[in-house]
């Protein structure tokens, strides 16, 4: 499928465009052309797909929706988005929304109907209400809400009606913008027949329609990637594992993780499945700041293009843009204009060089994974597909290496130097992907 081959590149909308935090529910503000602007870079960076976080009328974060049918007015109209959507598909760039399915705003029209009428209105059925207890709001009435935020309120999913406005509501982005995929937030508490009703009903629309659900345990999650369900999950281990192996001069803490995940051991949790890796999002620290050696940082994009799964790169981090939780997780998404896009111009041409490689590789896309070598600072493995295998080797210490592999020779993708792969020379803090001539 087109999302196996994707690099995909992550926005926040509501941040990037410099949002106001709150929604006043007042005039339209147009925005959405900040993010049209950056269609050629991304087009040049070797993007093909993109994750939008949540752009529905929200509260506002956007994981508080209140209108599952328009786009945030602080970001334009459901026009403007449309016409976004069409520039990106003419680029050759799918696109992929952020789907709160799991909990909504106060200010979602069938809860107000609920605090007003109580008892009266069948919308009650939506949500998981006691009408004895009282909230923090001092509603007169308590209701579920997610992991103890009173702000963000329980829909009850099993209830029927609900379930017909929240597919009609996906059914109405694909048929009116044509979106080519969802990402679903906290999916780790979506029940699994939730999962298929929506595959169901996106499968009707658009074959193949692109679901990747939000886990951030995926240890038993496994068997919730299948055709019936969902093609992809976030990949945290590895992204947690990746920045602690690299901070910690412990590269077996990251090779554990992949062996555990994609190896051809019996064991193995998703060998064979794809999984979206990433080395920092809108909801952790962003790779430069949570890198110790930032010399490293090629090398760290480097293991993430090249591990089994699908790369997607958080915006502003390819020119290492810095960002840390505080002010509420407002650092981690910030204004498009206020990241320096000339500080790290190496590190925006090494993206661009493996998203090209990744783009000529069926062994990165589709192929097995078997660790080749591995010692506290330096590690190598083997991608392979039918009729490819390639090499990738990483070292992040400051002193050179050697690395045995095999006996054969092979080309180094990054920089195009013939080597004998029984003899590969690492300089320090630098890595090379073979291809087995």
């Amino acid at each position: 499928m087109w999302f196996d081959e994707s690099v995909f590149y992550q926005i926040y909308p509501l941040g990037f465009c410099g949002a106001e935090r709150e929604n006043d529910f007042g005039e339209t503000r147009r925005r959405l052309h900040l993010i049209e602007a950056e269609i050629p870079r991304l087009k040049q960076l070797g993007v093909t797909a993109v994750l939008l976080n949540p752009l529905f009328e929200s509260e506002r974060h956007g994981y508080d929706t209140v209108d599952f049918y328009r786009v945030d007015r602080r970001l334009g109209t459901n026009a403007d988005f449309r016409d976004l959507v069409g520039k990106f598909h003419a680029a050759g760039i799918r696109v992929v929304l952020d789907g709160v399915f799991n909990h909504v705003g106060r200010a979602f029209a069938p809860f107000r109907e609920v605090l007003e009428k109580r008892e009266g209105t069948d919308y009650r059925f939506w949500f998981n209400i006691n009408f004895w207890g009282n909230s923090r709001y001092n509603d007169g009435l308590d209701y579920e809400n997610w992991e103890g935020h009173p702000e963000l309120v329980k829909l009850r999913l099993e209830n029927a009606d609900l379930q017909n406005y929240l597919m009609d509501a996906v059914r109405f982005w694909i048929r009116e913008f044509a979106i080519d995929g969802l990402r679903l937030d906290v999916c780790y508490l979506l029940p699994p027949w939730f999962m298929e009703l929506l595959r169901r009903t996106v499968n009707a629309e658009k074959p193949d329609f692109f679901l990747v659900g939000e886990v951030i345990h995926c240890g038993a999650f496994q068997h919730n990637l299948c055709p019936e369900r969902l093609n992809s999950i976030t990949n945290y281990e590895c992204f947690k594992g990746m920045v602690s192996a690299f901070n910690c001069d412990n590269l077996f803490e990251i090779e554990s993780s992949l062996t555990r995940l994609f190896s051809s051991q019996p064991w193995a949790l998703y060998t064979g499945k794809r999984m979206l890796n990433f080395v920092d999002n809108h909801d952790v620290i962003r790779a430069y700041t949570a890198l110790k050696e930032k010399r490293n940082l090629l090398n760290l994009y480097t293991l993430l293009f090249t591990i089994p799964g699908i790369p997607c790169v958080y915006y502003g981090s390819e020119y290492g843009a810095e960002g840390d939780k505080s002010d509420l997780d407002y650092k981690l998404r910030p204004y498009i204009g206020e990241i320096d896009r000339s500080a790290h111009p190496e590190l925006v041409a090494q993206i661009a060089r493996l998203a090209e490689i990744r783009k000529n590789s069926r062994a990165l896309c589709y192929g097995s994974y078997a660790k080749a070598t591995v010692r506290n600072r330096d590690f190598s493995f083997i991608r392979e597909t039918d009729g490819e295998k390639l090499i990738v080797a990483l070292n992040i210490s400051d002193g050179d290496c050697t690395i045995r592999v095999e006996e054969a020779e092979g080309v180094d993708l990054l920089t195009g130097q013939t080597r004998n792969l029984n003899d590969i020379y690492l300089p320090p803090f630098s890595a090379a992907i073979y291809r087995r001539k």
